[in-house]
């Protein structure tokens, strides 16, 4: 073998797609870590495996025509260990993956090949049907993924806890339930994330997860049957630029029944405790230059108690086929959102909508975008909102209004058309805004 290479062929591995691979690449893997890091090559060939390991300074790679096929055997799979702080430290087997790292730095997996999960599900799994992750990552530190493909992976393609300084860059993940989706805590946040140049066709949300600092999102296509970009929990120094947010899904949402639905949900939706509390602000957010099309709403931060959030803005949002709801910023929580400055919008709405109902209050959403009392823009308890250089327009006729607030502090609208009507509705008491 070559100095810091490591022919996984050479070590037994037959790529003939039906004998188990598995010990062969783990050797190759191994002889490679022992030999202080390096990478661990894929020639052209179909690798049937279980659970690979993956070491600190050791880099996959997956040459063109190089398929890494997970095994259909379930007593394949193994776990990493997650940190006991982690609330998800006791899901045991839901934490399985194709390739794990439990405390590695400095790896990769890399090249042109293709990580197929083989659509392997479990019965006795999450929701009686996910099986194992495509990639599982518990406490690393300074990950790539770059180039190759994942497609099929029984869960999620790319799941991390408590990881740092992780790049995806130029990857293509196709069907499954998430695409990359990583979650800190309290006591770590995962911090350095950089999602740049990927490609998303995901049955799940494309993008998620919570607990984020110093995240980057940018330049990449997002196709899905459920939201583009999911937060469920806190997160401060978040930028997603650049993006397009594309439906219907092209793969269906697994788990909506017989029906197999595709229509894609929220472009970005940012709701910490969505799911359970998980305390924390949202804070120092910025959206710059998304695209998106046929989203059953463009955007929603949802505050929930325990939550706050700071300064989110965004410069710069077109969409066209929005299908079910307005732009929604609304805090649920005793503290207002505190500054939200939207500038340089063009929204295209179906339309279409029915009249909502005299003295009906508007509740608490759940986890999916809702009709709203507006069908362009509506806002709930936020101390401050500058909108600017707005279009908002509907393909049918709606009755509802263009837009309505309540309990918003400071409305500042200039350039928004059409220009709302005078009496814009501010449940608050304070004084119509001068459009």
């Amino acid at each position: 073998m070559a100095a810091g290479k490591f022919d996984v062929t050479q070590t037994g591995a037959t790529g003939n797609g039906t004998t188990l691979d598995t010990p062969a690449i783990q050797k190759a893997i191994e002889a490679c870590a022992a030999a202080g890091g390096g990478q661990v090559e894929f020639p052209p060939g179909r690798y049937r495996s279980g659970t690979l390991r993956l070491r600190s300074g050791v880099t996959l790679f997956l040459e063109a025509g190089a398929r890494l096929i997970g095994s259909t055997n379930l007593s394949d799979y193994d776990q990493p260990e997650p940190p006991s702080y982690m609330p998800e430290a006791g899901w045991g087997k839901w934490h399985r993956g194709l390739i794990i790292g439990n405390n590695v730095e400095d790896a990769a997996i890399a090249g042109f090949g293709t990580i197929d999960g083989n659509k392997v599900f479990d019965p006795t799994g999450e929701e009686h049907m996910r099986g194992p992750h495509g990639i599982v990552l518990a406490g690393c530190r300074g990950f790539a993924l770059r180039g190759v493909t994942i497609v099929d992976a029984g869960n999620y393609a790319f799941y991390m806890e408590a990881c740092d300084n992780i790049e995806a860059r130029d990857v293509k993940i196709v069907g499954g339930w998430d695409g990359i989706h990583w979650r800190g805590a309290p006591e770590h946040w995962c911090e350095n994330v950089r999602i740049i140049g990927c490609q998303f066709y995901t049955g799940d949300d494309a993008i998620a997860g919570r607990y984020w600092r110093n995240t980057v999102i940018q330049d990449c296509l997002l196709n899905s049957s459920c939201n583009g970009i999911r937060l469920i929990g806190p997160a401060v120094h978040l930028t997603i630029a650049h993006n397009l947010f594309r439906g219907p899904g092209e793969q269906p949402h697994r788990t909506s029944g017989a029906a197999r639905r595709t229509n894609m949900l929220a472009g970005i939706i940012l709701q910490p405790g969505a799911w359970d509390a998980t305390r924390g602000p949202l804070d120092d957010v910025f959206m710059a230059n998304n695209v998106m099309q046929n989203v059953a709403s463009p955007l929603a931060v949802w505050l929930k108690p325990g939550n706050t959030a700071g300064q989110i803005t965004v410069s710069g949002l077109h969409a066209t086929g929005v299908y079910r709801a307005a732009i929604s910023l609304e805090s649920w929580a005793d503290e207002p959102i505190t500054n939200v400055a939207l500038r340089n919008l063009e929204i295209e709405y179906s339309g279409g909508g029915k009249p909502w109902p005299a003295g009906e209050k508007v509740r608490p959403p759940g986890v999916d975008a809702r009709p709203l009392p507006a069908w362009g823009f509506y806002a709930r308890h936020v101390q401050k909102i500058s909108l600017q250089d707005a279009r908002f327009t509907a393909a049918a006729g709606d009755p509802r209004r263009m837009i309505e607030v309540d309990r918003v502090e400071t409305l500042e609208l200039d350039g928004v058309h059409p220009a709302p009507e005078p009496e814009v509705n501010n449940k608050s008491g304070q004084p119509a805004p001068n459009p």
